[in-house]
């Protein structure tokens, strides 16, 4: 039994290209499709295409985690094992564990003969829209035995954005989640570590379905698909590449140009989201102070009571490498409890 990607059984969420009404596109970590069905086959059609390292989906079928390896370049089949064959119903639910390292095209599902694809499970009302760089992402989080550590040599296999604090903290506080993430990203183009030699940053992405454009036509978002009551901006880590000039001269021409970029983000975030409420943060990942004081001030003088800045306990100071599964862990724990005291508008 063959099954359409639009099937309104499906559900689905995070920033999707439709370009193609039968065959969405997934590009940023946490994108996911969900379905429950009857049966004891479930393949999957994909046309995968990639920037860089292996690539792969995640996939939860009856309460189980598994890692799914694409194609490096083009179409394949994705076996998902239905170990529970005896049971009536199964719920699967498949997401993209990596960021804009590859793109993928959900081309059909494949059931046995007779399955049916039974109706889709409610979304919770909450919704949180993040806005971050490779931490929000997951990436490197399955590397469990580096944790305080510097990486390890890797090619992709130990990102998942299901271990990311983002999808973490969302699914403590009951909320659907969009994760703007990407590994490498500072605000500003020219700046940070994506896309080199020509760095596109988060003013650039930021509204963006498509932003790297080795992918084909860059592609804007409709902000209407989906509106958040919370926005945590978790960038200013990547920034210090090429230079630290944060560190090096906190009152200097660069140092205030990036707060006043850093504003005029917050404010186009406002513009677009006039009721939510604005979470500014980086992460226990390593760097210097400076970044978080440039924060604290922008948010400061923008002088608006939903817009708050959050430090966690070891800001900064946690780890040298990218956050494992467990400190992603403690960040989403302190962001949960930080995030349920702000009585957001719209929150049951």
């Amino acid at each position: 039994m063959r099954v359409r990607m639009n099937d309104e059984r499906l559900s689905y969420s995070g920033r999707i290209d439709w370009s193609e009404e039968e065959c969405p596109v997934f590009i940023y970590p946490c994108t996911w499709v969900s379905l429950r069905f009857t049966g004891n086959r479930l393949k999957l059609y994909v046309e995968n295409h990639r920037a860089y390292w292996d690539n792969y989906l995640g996939c939860f079928l009856d309460g189980k985690q598994m890692s799914l390896m694409l194609p490096e370049e083009g179409r394949g089949v994705l076996e998902i094992p239905v170990e529970y064959a005896e049971r009536q119903e199964h719920e699967a639910l498949i997401f993209k564990r990596q960021d804009a390292c590859h793109e993928v095209k959900l081309l059909g599902i494949e059931l046995a003969d007779g399955a049916k694809v039974l109706e889709p499970t409610e979304k919770p009302d909450r919704r949180i829209e993040v806005y971050g760089d490779s931490v929000s992402a997951g990436e490197v989080a399955e590397a469990v035995d580096y944790i305080g550590c510097e990486d390890p040599e890797h090619n992709g296999e130990y990102s998942n954005s299901w271990y990311s604090y983002a999808w973490m903290t969302a699914r403590r506080l009951n909320a659907q989640i969009h994760d703007i993430a990407q590994g490498g990203i500072a605000l500003m183009d020219g700046t940070g570590w994506f896309h080199a030699p020509d760095y596109i940053g988060m003013e650039t992405a930021w509204d963006k379905i498509r932003y790297a454009p080795e992918f084909g036509r860059v592609l804007d978002w409709d902000f209407q698909e989906y509106i958040p009551q919370l926005v945590i901006v978790a960038f200013g880590q990547n920034d210090s590449n090429p230079k630290d000039y944060m560190k090096e001269d906190f009152h200097g021409e660069k140092s205030e140009q990036w707060r006043q970029h850093y504003k005029d983000f917050l404010r186009k975030i406002r513009k677009t989201y006039p009721s939510a409420h604005i979470v500014c943060c980086t992460t226990l990942l390593h760097h210097d102070k400076a970044w978080d004081e440039a924060i604290r001030q922008a948010v400061e003088e923008l002088k608006d009571e939903r817009i708050t800045q959050y430090l966690f306990r070891r800001n900064g100071e946690g780890t040298p490498g990218h956050l494992r599964i467990a400190e992603a862990k403690e960040m989403a724990d302190e962001l949960s409890v930080y995030i349920e005291n702000l009585n957001i508008e719209g929150w049951k």
